[in-house]
């Protein structure tokens, strides 16, 4: 796991000017680097790689990189984990290559010296984020994984276009001119995380996951960018569709899946460096924690924080699942001030407003894993590819009942719906919620009558769920004058008609979603630590078997992941992992009211909210008060307008510079 970085200039640059700010640039992402670092720039053309490492395989200087083919045709910089390295390196021998080490860089280097760069990464099982150069083609390669696991920015600033695996490492260039995107501050108000293939700032994109960017610097056509897909879960979803299903019993898929899990774990668990697993207790950690054990000669090292909170708080099933399974587990009880210190870090640890509260346990257990390990396995991935989320059921209920209904009925319901205020339908459910059973009771009516009339107004299924799962439903509310930009909710068609609409929202969540927000969340909450996640459950193979499977495997009687169920009975009785959905959250709600109200006071301020124009302050000023109160929990929406604030505040007085002494010590190295 490493931090990657570097540009093409179309200016004539010194090599040694290009080698200093390469060098800059690396000294930003140390922290998913701290062992190791590299710079390169190339004589005759104004590119510079720089490079930061975590050594995970091959700790000798032979992993060293940027790294050169044999031939010198090729330059690298690599972010991640090939997992099949050794087979392909196999495969490599039998056709002459010679290997110096026993890194997978070399592999990646040798395979594309064979196969080209698509043939290549095509083979490829695991997590990256590749920056390549072709000397003697004059061309600049940068691909990502297929599930988006690993980042990578990219752009053009002026006469420069540069690629890094995080933002700050574009503003260690000199010539960077941040501006930010009024459009993307509208998406991050509509989920919460930008999606791809946006990012934060003007004339910056990530790379989505499965794609290749090919940019040429030849003289001739400098600058010309190629853009285009290697592997798409939509593509084999559809593929999939479109075929008839197999009939299979539920013990052979049951048997096949483990099979691949196993694989996918075992693999994973390869390092020459010390390696856990974090684990919650829940259906995914649990599986994958059991496989390690199953696989392994000695107790795996768990990691699990628990907070004084009972709904907030999985340690004491992570305890039980860890002493069945016989783990070396640790465990950290997280005090309400410890995990509040960790707010004012956000924004510099995430580059881009982000607003999933989750990032700040995700921070504490890999701060706490840290201090044993560098590599941890993670069971991220398991509910959008088998159906984990309450959402999926709720969501088919509401589009069954409403969804299907003709156009005109549905825009008279919603009309009706909205003529009353949501602090109005919450006074009349007063009135009426003592006669109701206890468990049919709902909270926060007139916030979700309110959401289910613009709800009503929508089409198709993917628009239908973007507004049941959207923080701002009208963005616009907040963001004024801004034309809302084209996402994949828009251009999704969830593959052939006959996809349920769960199955279509499972392969949105999956492709918009956990990249976007799940995946973001854990590299950088992990890498900022120096930390190395790993996540068998989204191995290529696992997804592609997943998408295969007919929805019946994957949601019965309203409750998900029943396959994966079938598989962890063999490791853990089923009471042990038995349990309503949590989620891994935080009382942000509460602090909100308590300890961080003067922080968020300030950053909500009528002339904080209206100081560079972004946001609308009335009504962000009236959802703040509203949730003061305590008879509304509107945390959801006010985490997102206050880590936009946080950061745009962070940014505007500059991220931390890099470290002079690691400056010096790249440059020098080149």
């Amino acid at each position: 796991m490493c931090g990657i970085t570097g540009f093409i200039d179309k200016r004539a640059v010194g090599r040694q000017r290009r080698l200093e700010i390469a060098s800059q640039m690396a000294a930003s992402l140390i922290h998913r680097g701290p062992d190791d670092g590299g710079v390169w720039a190339e004589e005759s053309a104004s590119v510079a790689f720089g490079f930061r490492r975590l050594a995970i395989l091959d700790l000798s200087p032979a992993g060293h990189q940027p790294m050169h083919s044999p031939c010198r045709r090729y330059t690298i910089v690599f972010n991640g984990e090939v997992y099949n390295h050794a087979e392909l390196r196999k495969q490599l021998e039998t056709s002459g290559h010679r290997f110096r080490g026993s890194s997978d860089t070399e592999v990646i280097l040798a395979a594309i010296s064979e196969w080209g760069v698509q043939g290549a990464v095509s083979r490829f099982v695991g997590m990256f984020a590749i920056a390549l150069w072709d000397g003697r083609e004059r061309q600049l390669y940068l691909v990502r994984d297929r599930l988006g696991i690993k980042p990578l920015y990219y752009g053009w600033n002026g006469s420069v276009f540069l690629f890094a695996s995080e933002l700050k490492a574009f503003h260690a260039h000199p010539d960077f001119r941040a501006e930010v995107s009024r459009p993307c501050v509208s998406l991050l108000a509509r989920f919460g995380y930008i999606p791809e293939p946006y990012a934060i700032y003007e004339g910056v994109h990530k790379l989505s996951p499965g794609y290749i960017l090919q940019l040429s610097a030849k003289e001739d056509n400098f600058g010309v960018q190629q853009l285009h897909f290697y592997w798409s879960a939509k593509e084999i979803a559809r593929n999939n569709e479109s075929q008839a299903r197999q009939e299979r019993t539920e013990e052979d898929v049951a048997l096949e899946l483990e099979s691949l899990l196993m694989d996918a774990v075992s693999t994973r668990m390869i390092a020459d460096v010390p390696l856990g697993a974090f684990l919650s207790g829940g259906i995914d950690s649990s599986l994958v924690v059991s496989l390690m054990q199953a696989a392994s000669t000695r107790p795996v090292k768990t990691f699990t924080v628990g907070f004084e909170e009972d709904e907030f708080n999985e340690a004491n099933y992570a305890r039980e699942v860890a002493a069945h399974l016989g783990t070396d587990h640790t465990e950290l009880y997280v005090t309400p001030r410890e995990a509040q210190a960790v707010v004012p870090k956000l924004p510099e640890m995430f580059d881009e407003p982000f607003s999933d509260s989750s990032q700040i346990p995700t921070y504490l257990v890999s701060e706490l894993a840290r201090r044993s390990v560098t590599v941890c396995l993670s069971g991220d991935g398991g509910d959008e590819l088998f159906g984990g989320y309450p959402r999926y059921v709720l969501g088919d209920q509401a589009w069954s009942r409403f969804g299907r209904l003709p156009s005109t009925m549905k825009k008279g319901m919603s009309g009706a719906l909205r003529l009353l205020g949501p602090d109005q339908w919450d006074w009349l459910y007063q009135h009426v919620e003592p006669v109701i059973a206890k468990r049919n009771r709902i909270s926060f009516m007139g916030r979700k009558v309110h959401k289910l009339a613009k709800m009503l107004a929508a089409g198709q299924p993917e628009l239908f769920y973007c507004l049941l799962v959207a923080q701002w439903q009208d963005p616009s509310e907040i963001v004024p004058n801004v034309s809302e930009l084209e996402t994949a909710f828009d251009q999704f068609q969830g593959g052939n008609s006959t996809a349920s609409f769960r199955e279509r929202i499972m392969l949105l969540d999956l492709i918009t979603y956990l990249p976007g927000d799940i995946l973001t969340k854990v590299d950088r909450a992990s890498m900022s630590v120096g930390l190395e996640a790993r996540v068998p459950l989204l191995d290529h193979r696992v997804v592609e078997f997943a998408l295969r499977l007919p929805e019946s495997f994957k949601i019965q009687r309203r409750q998900g992941k029943f396959i994966l169920r079938r598989i962890l009975d063999r490791h853990v009785p089923r009471n042990l992992v038995e349990r309503p959905k949590m989620g891994f959250g935080v009382p942000i709600g509460k602090w909100l009211r308590g300890p961080l109200r003067e922080w968020a006071e300030t950053l909500l301020s009528e002339r904080e909210l209206r100081q560079d124009g972004f946001l609308n302050a009335k009504p962000i000023r009236a959802l703040w008060a509203a949730h003061l109160t305590g008879r509304f929990d509107w945390s959801d929406r006010l985490w997102t307008v206050l880590s936009f604030q946080a950061w745009n505040s962070k940014w505007k007085h500059g991220f931390r510079s890099p470290r002079p002494d690691v400056e010096s010590a790249l440059a020098s190295q080149a």
